[in-house]
């Protein structure tokens, strides 16, 4: 139990990962989406983290929130169990493959190549914060179980993206809104779980390290104020917000990875 115990030393260095995770959790506070993506970002442009390095981190963190949100959705009627299913199986395969890729790597070779794929997905939060007020009729859902492997594969490999993949191709396909979020949200749980479990058994338990205890702090401290920043900030504009930061986040990390 001492190497958990922190010293003042590891405090201090804990500070930039306190304040990732404040800020990542009280934009997906708002959300519902985007801790991952805001925290893996920070984490290899900014913090210097190889990228496996900092997806296991992320995911180990995630076991926590996403538990927490999981239990929420349930106690609130939000899951749709027959969606769980079909898209939790597929997500927890394409995670354990993605976590499995991304651990065979190199990380100076994996760098450009995530930091080029969070900026696209930056640029497609920007397209779907368009979108709110231009999106087409429902219509059912098709894709479910290839949406599921891709957006697992994604997240382990690109550190995160499960929800703004899973979730908005979904609502785009017609589902109902309060089911399909609050059903995606509890499957990213099982998808966590996997992911963790393959980075810990990759990397070993360096993958828990003051990073991840600072982070969860910092989402614990921000987890309050997400539902007040919901009720006064337009979800578009908050949207908006989010890939503007991921995206010129990415584009510096993949520059300062190239030079």
């Amino acid at each position: 139990m001492g190497d958990f115990l922190p010293s003042l030393d590891q405090m201090q260095a804990m500070l930039p990962f306190i304040a990732v995770g404040f800020l990542a959790q009280l934009v997906d506070g708002a959300l519902g989406m985007a801790f991952g993506l805001i925290t893996n970002v920070m984490l290899v442009s900014v913090v210097g983290l190889s990228p496996a390095r900092s997806s296991a981190t992320v995911h180990i963190v995630e076991c926590f929130t996403t538990a927490a949100s999981a239990i929420s959705h349930i106690v609130h009627g939000n899951v749709d169990w027959n969606l769980l299913a079909r898209i939790a199986i597929p997500g927890m395969i394409g995670g354990v493959l993605g976590a499995y890729v991304l651990t065979g790597i190199d990380g100076n070779v994996a760098r450009p190549w995530v930091m080029a794929y969070l900026a696209g997905i930056g640029l497609y939060l920007l397209w779907r914060a368009w979108r709110m007020n231009h999106g087409p009729a429902r219509r059912p859902a098709r894709l479910v179980a290839p949406l599921g492997l891709v957006g697992g594969f994604l997240d382990a490999a690109g550190g995160g993206g499960w929800g703004p993949i899973v979730t908005s191709n979904l609502l785009m396909q017609g589902t109902q809104p309060r089911t399909t979020i609050g059903t995606v949200n509890t499957a990213e749980f099982l998808v966590t779980i996997s992911v963790s479990l393959t980075f810990l058994w990759q990397l070993g338990l360096v993958a828990f390290s003051s990073a991840a205890i600072g982070l969860i702090i910092g989402g614990l401290l921000a987890a309050p104020l997400g539902a007040r920043v919901v009720s006064r900030v337009p979800a578009r504009l908050l949207l908006l917000l989010v890939g503007l930061l991921i995206t010129a986040s990415s584009i510096y990390g993949l520059v300062i990875s190239l030079i």
